[in-house]
């Protein structure tokens, strides 16, 4: 594994904390769209922020980076609409990091099987700006640190751009606030830099930063 590829999977390790002991595991170096078993593990019961999310999305994607996705394949648009979330973000040359990240924690088939998410998605520069050491103790520790931070950027349901702004308990058993309206938020330091975007079972908002734990 490359230096850069090693840092940004740990950045995500240290940031979604799906805190899952007994999450899916992955399906080798390919993302699957189907699963090989029922993710119970990521399926908590409702939280305030599924309560609060519309059924039907609604809108375009926003924000600055949107212009870096392509515009045609499985990697745009239309393309990612398709798939679910792991196997969506597979085709998105922004989410290369995070994706190596997911797989290394074994999380593909999870998140794939999930039945609605949010998630808040590091963009490959966002991994690289993590402190080596940080890293290095996140891809050490695939199904501890890792997993943590990974899953520290999923949110159960679907949460509308409308809807998103306030305190959502991520499935890593963190807290992340969401700051903003229209189509300018943040998510503790970093900044939604492309929102609303569809997959099969997920509302994806592609963020500058990694959350890291509290913890």
């Amino acid at each position: 594994m490359k230096l850069k590829h090693r840092t940004a999977v740990l950045a995500l390790t240290l940031s979604l904390p799906l805190g899952l002991a007994a999450c899916g595991s992955s399906s080798g170096d390919t993302v699957d769209s189907g699963t090989t078993s029922s993710p119970t593990s990521m399926a908590p019961s409702p939280t305030e922020s599924e309560s609060a999310t519309g059924d039907g999305m609604t809108g375009e994607p926003f924000g600055a980076a949107c212009s870096q996705v392509p515009t045609s394949g499985a990697g745009s648009f239309d393309g990612m609409s398709t798939a679910p979330v792991a196997t969506a973000a597979s085709a998105n040359p922004l989410l290369s990091t995070l994706v190596s990240a997911v797989k290394e924690a074994g999380l593909v088939d999870t998140l794939n099987g999930a039945p609605e998410l949010t998630v808040f998605a590091p963009v490959n520069d966002a991994f690289a700006a993590v402190p080596k050491a940080t890293m290095d103790a996140a891809m050490a520790d695939p199904k501890g640190l890792l997993t943590k931070v990974l899953t520290n950027h999923v949110v159960a349901g679907k949460i509308a751009p409308d809807k998103i702004a306030g305190d959502h308990k991520t499935l890593g058993g963190g807290t992340i606030t969401v700051a903003g309206s229209g189509e300018a938020f943040t998510v503790g330091e970093a900044k939604v830099i492309c929102g609303n975007v569809q997959t099969a079972n997920a509302t994806v908002y592609i963020i500058d930063g990694v959350l890291l734990p509290a913890s």
